[in-house]
């Protein structure tokens, strides 16, 4: 093997083990420390779980080539001289919670006078529970449920969204092991790691009902009747296209050292076809059975994944916008641009999406819905579609 594309693989390697798939973070808009209760005080919507809704990777508005200076305008941490990730996560950039200024909760618009997002990257559903119910503190914060009395005793709560389960499957080993396979060995990842969901899957679901059972347990202590507020569920989208729908060849190294989406046709494709259907319908089942309402995420970055073909990297002469770029990071394997665990999450724009989506769904009281972007247009043109 020629030395230069093995120090390649190297490269590639080592940014792959260092990858951490991401979970949500702490109160990100003002909470009063009065006393309210339900009914009274100021309102709040609360987000609470991983990284998809804690707002890793808001630091980016698509992706770049460019490992300088803004980044072609990606990199939001610019400040011009150096790198500040506190500009975008605030405290958070820290301990690794990444509860991003573009944060679902904080991009979905005055739905309510507080927005605070209890979610951090990275936690599983035992960082949600309750400590006395076998709750875990992560990152140094409380469980995410114990927190959520806090809040609950100073807001007046009226919905709460929840994204967990993804770090439980063990979605950045998958991720890793996939990317692997295409770098290093030349084998496809699909058939061990369809395997291996099949022996989690259920009892990471039971623990999905477990989260949003301390939920209500939280609330119920704080005097809110159920019908008072709501939980959504909500699942996850797939950050990378369909094979047919990747903008470079399986071969070669265009997709690991341009689009930084190091994957084989048929494991792609079983990732967007396969395993994000079987988790969303996993998640779809237990809100169903807890009475929550679902949000199916699915298809929301259709054709604005990392390397799809609907949509472009940036450039010096192609600017960073919501209606060409993409919407989700990529894997960064040479780490020349921040930290390993904001890849393949949604960025700037796909948190922004988010938000769309959570402000459409709160405008529906009652309902699950699966929640698209319209081709060609901006965040503003997500929309719902009811499904039974």
């Amino acid at each position: 093997m020629p030395l230069r594309r093995h120090r390649a693989r190297h490269r590639a390697v080592r940014g792959l083990l260092a990858f951490s798939l991401a979970a949500a973070g702490l109160v990100t808009a003002g909470v009063s420390p009065a006393t309210a209760s339900p009914g009274s005080g100021p309102t709040a919507v609360v987000a609470m779980g991983d990284s998809y809704i804690s707002g890793e990777a808001g630091r980016w508005q698509g992706n770049s080539l460019t490992t300088s200076g803004s980044r072609n305008g990606t990199d939001r941490a610019w400040t011009g001289s150096a790198y500040d990730p506190t500009r975008v996560y605030g405290t958070t950039a820290a301990n690794g919670c990444h509860r991003s200024d573009s944060s679902e909760v904080r991009s979905a618009g005055a739905i309510a006078t507080n927005l605070i997002n209890l979610a951090c990257s990275g936690a599983t559903t035992k960082n949600v529970f309750r400590a006395s119910n076998g709750g875990v503190s992560y990152k140094g914060e409380a469980p995410q449920a114990d927190q959520l009395a806090a809040v609950a005793a100073a807001n007046d709560v009226r919905t709460i969204v929840l994204s967990v389960g993804g770090n439980d499957l063990g979605f950045a080993d998958i991720i890793r092991t996939c990317a692997t396979d295409y770098i290093v060995w030349y084998s496809y990842c699909h058939d061990d790691q369809q395997a291996e969901v099949d022996t989690k899957i259920d009892g990471v679901m039971t623990n999905v009902g477990k989260s949003i059972d301390e939920i209500r347990a939280v609330m119920s202590a704080a005097g809110y009747s159920s019908s008072s507020y709501r939980v959504i569920l909500q699942s996850y989208p797939s950050p990378i296209p369909r094979s047919t729908e990747n903008r470079y060849g399986e071969s070669g190294w265009t997709r690991t050292n341009t689009g930084g989406c190091p994957f084989w046709n048929k494991d792609s494709d079983w990732a967007r076809d396969s395993l994000v259907p079987q988790v969303s319908n996993g998640l779809k089942a237990v809100a169903a059975a807890k009475g929550a309402q679902f949000l199916d995420l699915r298809d929301m970055l259709q054709g604005r994944e990392i390397c799809a073909k609907a949509s472009k990297q940036v450039t010096s002469t192609v600017p960073a916008s919501a209606a060409t770029s993409e919407w989700a990071r990529w894997i960064d394997q040479n780490e020349t641009q921040g930290p390993i665990q904001e890849n393949v999450h949604p960025n700037y724009y796909g948190q922004q999406a988010l938000g769309r989506c959570l402000s459409l769904i709160h405008a529906q009281p009652t309902g699950n819905f699966t929640c698209r972007n319209t081709a060609g247009s901006g965040t503003s043109g997500m929309y719902l579609t009811a499904v039974s």
